[in-house]
């Protein structure tokens, strides 16, 4: 019965958090206020939610780094993959050997292992933290892709590094061949693993749909289990269950691409993977905010592990580390955009200072360093305890809060005026797509036309239907076809019908409850009236 009690106040805490976010003119991200709502649960409540770091990975990381996998352009991704590569895998490993260094000289009682422990889960950037920012920072779209592919891929370096740091500390051996072999299985058998099960999973669902019908529940259903199997059978073995998550979602997009989905199971399969990514997103943050009483109770004992006695220590050293981490950051990434622009023949040009300032403010750490830290064993093989575990946790606990913060502040400013170098035009390619898409749907009406009207004695209502649908095509054709000054025309013409149509589909639904109220109209058919008219309006607020 507890459990369900802190099940339910976990998902009061989330939706709270949305409505005082949005009461707060402050550009601040949700999960600040999820954290702070979980500290308030924390102290105001004798419950405590021990977090199994292997159930916290498997419950929330799976779905979320699938469904972002998923949804993320694949070609933008593969664009600037030399950029992503090097800082997934690159500014990982640079990360965790500077700050491995540096936290151990900074904290001589942090044993060396520990310290790289501590380097290598701070060290990947979170999807889930930096989408919850994007929200409410108008970060550039290319700008937030590479991001995105960064941090989707940074979490295998950072946890393969960690585990090889645990390892040290626990043994006090490490090899560099082993650990190089043991990083290339993780990383390339998640990767095969995961492409492999949705293939397979998708390739078997389609040809079931084709012979004996499809179900929108078990399509939704099956969705929902693909990145759980292949996080299961990736960690069994010993593969990078993250990687293979984050596969899996990518191949998903690939199995998709057939487009052989009934309409209304993509409508409905999208609106439970909304619910579940707000969901799972804010208790993650919830949880984080509900373990700060515990360990800040224990600060004083922490701060004496350092060898002083003030607690304001320890936020010294958070701070230290968060410099240190942008500091090497926009180090690696300046040398990258540098690269970038020597393989493109300008090696004149000098990176953009903001640009750069802005990818290192946009490391945002988040559930992974979380879970990460909490993996640190308890007890050495002696059965002494781990040193400097509970100073290791609160300084990631420190980090995260801080990136949250200081992307809040410092990435508006940043940002602000901003001139990115120019990208592809896609209103170009959306005209041409839309006209292309209009042509075929012209075909397709006038075989169907012909095929159904002959032979029949109304052939001439089949005539005028499909001469009325040919219409409203060509007119979305002339619309888009002319010079920019005419198209831009047509755009302008389309929001403002697209405008009149929404107050009238308003109007529609508005009317139609009335009469249930009124019991003129019986609740069956009024749900069958709204669906229709939800369905339309989806559709044109969508293209706004």
């Amino acid at each position: 019965m507890e459990t369900i009690t802190i099940v339910l106040l976990l998902l009061l805490a989330v939706i709270l958090s949305g409505i005082f976010s949005r009461m707060v003119p402050l550009p601040l991200p949700r999960p600040l206020f999820q954290i702070a709502l979980g500290a308030i649960i924390g102290m105001a409540a004798d419950w405590r939610v021990t977090l199994d770091p292997e159930i916290f990975f498997l419950l929330f990381l799976p779905p979320l780094l699938f469904l972002d996998g998923w949804r993320i352009p694949r070609e933008e991704l593969f664009k600037d993959g030399k950029t992503i590569v090097e800082l997934a895998l690159g500014l990982v490993i640079f990360t965790v050997v500077g700050m491995g260094f540096f936290i151990h000289w900074m904290i001589p009682a942090m044993p060396l292992a520990v310290a790289f422990a501590l380097a290598a889960v701070v060290s990947p950037t979170d999807p889930i933290a930096v989408s919850a920012i994007a929200q409410r920072v108008p970060i550039p779209k290319r700008m937030m892709h590479i991001l995105e592919g960064e941090s989707l891929l940074n979490d295998a370096s950072g946890l393969v590094c960690l585990r090889f740091a645990i390892a040290a500390a626990l043994t006090g051996a490490f090899s560099v061949q082993n650990a190089a072999l043991n990083f290339l299985w993780v990383a390339l058998g998640g990767i095969a693993v995961g492409a492999g099960v949705t293939w397979i999973v998708g390739r078997t669902k389609q040809w079931i749909s084709r012979r004996y019908g499809e179900e929108g529940g078990s399509q939704i259903l099956i969705s929902l289990l693909i990145p759980f199997g292949a996080y299961l059978i990736a960690e069994h073995l010993h593969c990078s269950g993250i990687l293979a998550a984050v596969s899996a979602g990518l191949t998903m997009g690939f199995v998709e691409a057939r487009g052989e989905l009934e309409a209304t199971t993509r409508i409905r399969r999208n609106t439970v993977w909304d619910v579940i990514q707000f969901t799972a997103n804010g208790i993650i943050f919830v949880l984080l905010g509900e373990q700060l009483p515990e360990i800040l109770a224990s600060s004083a004992e922490t701060v004496r592990m350092t060898g002083h006695h003030e607690p304001w220590w320890l936020a010294i050293y958070v701070v230290a580390i968060n410099l240190g981490l942008a500091g090497l950051r926009f180090l690696w990434v300046w040398l990258s955009f540098r690269m970038t622009l020597f393989r493109a023949g300008q090696w004149r040009t000098t990176p953009n200072w903001r640009i750069v300032a802005a990818m290192s403010f946009a490391g945002v750490r988040g559930a992974i360093t979380l879970a990460g830290v909490l993996t640190l064993p308890l007890a050495m093989d002696d059965g002494s305890a781990f040193p400097a575990r509970d100073l290791a946790i609160f300084l990631a606990m420190g980090v995260i809060i801080t990136s949250l913060i200081v992307a809040s502040i410092g990435l508006p400013w940043l940002l602000n005026g901003l001139q990115m170098p120019a990208e592809h035009d896609l209103q170009a390619i959306e005209d041409a797509t839309r006209i292309r898409a209009a042509e075929a749907a012209i075909a397709e009406i006038e075989k169907v036309q012909h095929s159904l009207a002959e032979g029949r004695a109304d052939a001439d209502l089949y005539v005028s239907a499909a001469a009325r649908l040919m219409d409203a095509y060509r007119q979305r054709i002339e619309s888009r076809a002319g010079n920019a000054e005419s198209n831009a025309l047509g755009r302008r013409s389309e929001e403002i019908e697209r405008s009149l149509r929404l107050a009238a589909l308003r109007a529609e639904r508005t009317q139609i409850f009335r009469m249930v109220r009124k019991r003129e109209l019986g609740s069956e058919l009024a749900r069958k009236l709204i669906r229709e008219l939800d369905l339309v309006e989806a559709r044109y607020a969508t293209t706004g």
